[in-house]
């Protein structure tokens, strides 16, 4: 680390929380960064795709296009085009919901869950590689402190 990267404890603490941001923001990118690749060369799909069948997989009923949205915290269009394309390659389906002949929800399909399952799995290792050089502690203290600034959802 050289002079510029280190925080100086005299700046005020709107700069080194500034700082803080910047640390986590590019630290963020980076590792999205790497799955995004891991997802390209290894599976051959997205982050988004991969985002879409992590929500869908939490909900076996399924969910409407709307709540998907809201989950992933995007609009409908964005998801829309891929739950097409999920249910296109057979790894998602979508079913009426009685009593609204407009609205269907999207869910996956066994081919999806299995899937979604593999690509979970070698997602988590990912992660956990990346981040390896925090112990479970130190881990779990720094998911308390971001909290406190972020509070949880229950996505996370």
């Amino acid at each position: 680390m050289n002079q510029t990267d280190s925080i100086n404890q005299s700046e005020p603490d709107a700069k080194i929380r500034l700082r803080l941001w910047l640390r986590l923001l590019k630290a963020s990118r980076s590792i999205e960064s790497v799955i995004r690749e891991n997802l390209r060369t290894q599976f051959a799909t997205t982050l988004p795709r991969f985002d879409v069948m992590s929500a869908l997989s939490r909900y076996d009923k399924g969910l409407k296009m709307s709540a998907l949205s809201g989950v992933l915290k995007v609009s409908n269009g964005n998801v829309t085009g891929i739950v097409d394309r999920l249910v296109q390659d057979g790894l998602a389906i979508r079913v009426p919901v009685a009593g609204d002949r407009r609205a269907h929800l999207a869910r996956l399909t066994k081919k999806g869950s299995d899937e979604f399952a593999v690509q979970a799995a070698a997602h988590e290792g990912w992660i956990n590689d990346l981040l390896s050089g925090f112990d479970a502690d130190t881990a779990a203290a720094l998911c308390a402190h971001l909290d406190t600034a972020a509070p949880a959802t229950d996505e996370t």
